[in-house]
Formats: C-alpha cells, sequence, structure tokens
C-alpha cells in the first residue's frame, strides 16, 4: 500500500460520460485531485467523423483498428448502441435531455428510501442549466407529421417540443461563451443540419466536453484517454477505506497492452452500463471486490425501446433541416414517441435497418422478412443501393416507462475474465415487438409514400434493439436489493461510487441523459469537500 500521501490523486473516476464528467467537476469543485481514466480517444470538433461511413472514425472496436464514438454490442436478448470517446454518450446523442414522468420516481425499486421526485428536483435544475438545455421552438416536416399522427390518434395534447442541449445561437456565428460567464469555449450557433449524432464539428452541441469536463480541467482534473479499466482492487483494508489500486490497459491491444497501475483514496465507476456491469463483474470473478452484491447484473433495463425507420422516396421535402430530435408524443400514458433524423451522413446505419415485419418470434419473424423481401424485392434494394438513405430517412424512437428488465450473467473466459450474456427476466421480460411502434411506422410510410422499416435484429432474430441500456448496479434499500445506496455509494465498500446509468432502477421512458446527470449531481453532493 503506498504512503497515506502517495496516491496518485484523491479520486479516480472511471469514464467521462454524464455521470463522469459530473463527478470529476464537482469532486475537483470540493477541492480533490480529480483523475478520469477514458477508454476512447478525445475528439475535437474538427476530428469528428465526416460521415457514418468514415469507420476509423465513427464506430468504435478497438481491435479492428476503428476508435470512433459509436459502438454496437450483441447479445442474444438484445442489441446495444452506445458512446466512446472523451465526453463519452455526449458525442454522439441526440442531444434531447426530458424529465420522466412521475411514474419513474414511484417505481417500487427505490420509491420506499426517499421522494425522489423532490429530492431530485434541485439537480434536475442544476443539471439543465449546466447542459445549456432549452426548448426547441422551430417547426419542421418530420414534426408536423407526428404532431399529425398524434392528432389521428386523438393525443394531439400530449404533442411537446423538444428540450435539447444546443446553443441556437445565430447559425454559423462563433461568440464567447454564453452559458457559464466567460468561462467555458467559445460556441457556434447550430447551423441546423441534422447531424448531431454523428457528431457535431461545428460547435453547436452541448456536450461535455463543452461543459462539465471543461470546467472540471480548468479545475485541476486529469483526463487520460486510451485508458480500459480492467480491475479495481482495495489497497489493505478489504472495504477499501485504505484505497483503491485501478489496473488499466491499451485498449484493443493485441499484444504490449501496457497495464498500468493507478491509485486514490476513492473510485467513482461511470464506465456507461454495459462497461460497469462488465468491471464490476470481472471485479468480482477475479475476487478484487468479492463484497459486491448477488444483485449486480439484474434488473437491467433497455427503456422498453424499439427504433423503426421510414424512407421517403425522393427530396421533395428536406427532413433534415433541424436538431436530431424536435418533439414528441405519448400515443398512451406508458409509451413516448420521437422522430429522429441523421442528417446528410448518416448513410451507414441503413445497415442497421430493414424491411418492416410484424409480430412474431425467432422462428416466424424472419420468415415474414423473407416474405416481405420476395414480394417487394425493389424496396430492399432501394433502401440498401440507392444513395441519400440519410437524408430521407424519418427514424421512429418509441420508448416505455414499463416495468421489464433483462439480467447480465458473466460466464468466464479462459483468460480469468468474464463475458456477459444476457437473460430475459421471466416475470417481465422486455418487448420485442411494441404494437404502436410498427403503427406509427406504417401510418409515416402510407403518408409520406415511404419504406417502413424495423430494425435489422428484430426483423431477423427477434431481437430489440435500444439506445438507452439501463441499470445492472442498480439503486436499492439495501445489499439484497440493490447494488448501490440512495447516494450511489457501493454496498460493502467505502469511497466506491457508481455514477452512471447502471445505477438508474426503472425504465425513465424517455432519453436518460438529464436523469443519469441529475442522479450524480445528486450522489456528488453527498461528498464532503477535502479536508
Amino acid at each position: 500500500m503506498p504512503a497515506k500521501l502517495d496516491y496518485d490523486h484523491d479520486w479516480l473516476v472511471i469514464g467521462s460520460g454524464f455521470g463522469g464528467s459530473v463527478s470529476a467537476l464537482r469532486l475537483a469543485e470540493k477541492g480533490y485531485s480529480v483523475g478520469v481514466l477514458e477508454c476512447g480517444r478525445r475528439f475535437a470538433d474538427g476530428d469528428m467523423p465526416r460521415s457514418t461511413w468514415d469507420l476509423r472514425r465513427y464506430f468504435w472496436s478497438p481491435y479492428l483498428g476503428l476508435r470512433g464514438i459509436f459502438r454496437v454490442t450483441t447479445f442474444k436478448d438484445v442489441t446495444v448502441v452506445s458512446g466512446s470517446g472523451v465526453g463519452g454518450g455526449s458525442l454522439g446523442y441526440a442531444n434531447t435531455l426530458y424529465v420522466p414522468p412521475e411514474r419513474f420516481f414511484a417505481d417500487p425499486q427505490w420509491a420506499g428510501m426517499a421522494d425522489w421526485q423532490s429530492a431530485l428536483a434541485p439537480h434536475y435544475a442544476e443539471a439543465q442549466r449546466m447542459l445549456g438545455v432549452v426548448d426547441y421552438t422551430d417547426d419542421d416536416p418530420a414534426g408536423d407529421l407526428l404532431r399529425e399522427f398524434g392528432a389521428e390518434l386523438g393525443v394531439s395534447e400530449t404533442f411537446r417540443r423538444a428540450r435539447v442541449g444546443v446553443y441556437l445561437g445565430e447559425p454559423g456565428k462563433t461568440v464567447p461563451d454564453p452559458f457559464f460567464g466567460g468561462e467555458g469555449p467559445d460556441r457556434t450557433g447550430c447551423l441546423q443540419c441534422g447531424r448531431c449524432m454523428v457528431g457535431c464539428p461545428h460547435g453547436a452541441k452541448n456536450s461535455l466536453p463543452k461543459n462539465y469536463l471543461w470546467l472540471a480541467e480548468r479545475r485541476g482534473a486529469v483526463v487520460t484517454p486510451d485508458r480500459e479499466v480492467v480491475e479495481v482492487r482495495p489497497l489493505g483494508a478489504p472495504d477499501g477505506s485504505d484505497g483503491y489500486a485501478v489496473y488499466t490497459e491499451r485498449p484493443g491491444a493485441w499484444r504490449r497492452r501496457d497495464r498500468r497501475m493507478h491509485t486514490a483514496r476513492g473510485v467513482v465507476i461511470a464506465a456507461g452500463p454495459l462497461g460497469t456491469n462488465r468491471l464490476l463483474a470481472n471485479c468480482r470473478h477475479s475476487g478484487a471486490l468479492p463484497r459486491l452484491s448477488r444483485r449486480l447484473g439484474e434488473l437491467v433495463r433497455t427503456n422498453s425501446e424499439a427504433i423503426l425507420a421510414v424512407t421517403v422516396p425522393d427530396d421533395s421535402v428536406d427532413y433534415t433541416r433541424r436538431v436530431a430530435i424536435t418533439s414528441s408524443i405519448y400515443p398512451d400514458p406508458d409509451t413516448h414517441v420521437e422522430t429522429v433524423v441523421y442528417g446528410n451522413e448518416g448513410g451507414a446505419v441503413k445497415l442497421l435497418q430493414t424491411l418492416l415485419v410484424g409480430d412474431g418470434t425467432r422462428v416466424t419473424r424472419p420468415l415474414k422478412l423473407l416474405g416481405a423481401i420476395l414480394r417487394h424485392p425493389g424496396r430492399l434494394a432501394s433502401l440498401l443501393l440507392r444513395p441519400g438513405w440519410s437524408r430521407r430517412t424519418i427514424v421512429l424512437l418509441v420508448m416505455q416507462t414499463l416495468d421489464n428488465a433483462i439480467s447480465l450473467r458473466p460466464r468466464p473466459l479462459p483468460n480469468g475474465r468474464v463475458r456477459l450474456q444476457t437473460e430475459q427476466d421471466p416475470e417481465k421480460p422486455i418487448p420485442t415487438f411494441i404494437p404502436v411502434a410498427n403503427q406509427a411506422a406504417e401510418w409515416f410510410s402510407e403518408r409520406t409514400g415511404g419504406i417502413a422499416q424495423s430494425a435489422t435484429s428484430e426483423a431477423l432474430f427477434n431481437v430489440p434493439t435500444t439506445a438507452h441500456i439501463l441499470g445492472g448496479a442498480v439503486i436499492g434499500p439495501d445489499a439484497e436489493q440493490g447494488v448501490v445506496d440512495g447516494d450511489q455509494r457501493v454496498y460493502g465498500y467505502e469511497n466506491l461510487l457508481v455514477c452512471d446509468g447502471a445505477a438508474v432502477p426503472a425504465n425513465p421512458g424517455v432519453n436518460p441523459s438529464l436523469t443519469i446527470t441529475a442522479l450524480a449531481e445528486h450522489a456528488m453532493a453527498a461528498i464532503p469537500p477535502r479536508g
């Protein structure tokens, strides 16, 4: 164990997404020395991928030399898309920041611990201030169609403008920091190009390197990219009260992994839900963190999502002149529908979509897809071969607050580590088909003359796709029901926290980034200043 004054940092933060960036800034403000370890690379605005076909800078698969902002992880029961890089998911997310409905705060997993709606209200407010959240007020053709669809369903009163984290100043004009009294970076007004999820190269998107991380680094936090954390182990006392050793390697290295040890008094794990669950499962398997709750890997949520699309036949209407998400409706109290665009640069995403199919099983759905292809071979050929898919496509993102879940089960590997496998909750499995989602795709298709599409994994394998995996190290009243307490401290350990989507205990039913940020603000508020 190093001498008391020889720790590398007071706190090490693993991951630089929403939870990690909040933790880095608030700990630095409290006087602690902070290190941030991020497995992805750092991106300046000019480093963003030119399009989704810019494979090295868009997709994340380090063993193949791809070190971009977008990763796809496939499991038996779900396909997960998530972010990578300094700034985490904020680099390629749709900058949509909603407070979830009341049902989320009343979920039985954590409702008895506090009045969460009241307790988190000031932290939601601070998160919105820090992320520069505003109402998107402009009309756009896809939003108009969504409003029309809502009216046809009889729910026109649920139509709402999106709350977005974008600098909506004079388009293309660069100005001194408009958010933090001049302490932040210069910003450029949004060009309304729609390519938010490809990465904003213009400086308009309020990604974490423009706010939380920017301020954290100016308060002394040290961000180290290209380091993947593979183990966290207590130094001395088994409860971590003497500090921790954190071991890192170069991500994607076939040889010469450059293993290093970093030490700290405390550790915040914020590696994203999949990264956090994988790291903690490895630590429990290796004996590094044997006190972790047996609930680790349980109550993994997908936000009960479905991702569909409609590609219109021509360019007579420009659907891209907007930000990625501009509005939404609620077809029923549990279901939230948004339209999404990729601008002109999202063409590779079409490989994740195919012809629309209805409900079925792992056997019948691919047969239905085959039937659709045989009946309409020209449609699939058009989707795959005709240029302009991105600018002619409206993506439909459907989310629900329903109580359903999967589990992440560790399976040992020959190298001593584990890989995670999914298992459906037999009592409340995640949906593989959402009727109103297909209804929306069919309506948009009929209204525009376009081609309706299902996610490829859903049509071929009856496996849904989610952009918002959550849970696995959830908040709970004790170690028998959760992995972390109400302040997101890991049961059984001192100065060890989980501050990312892995701690979220229920389906928010809306884009969860604001909730992850607010929960991290709440957790950091409970840590006293240094000294």
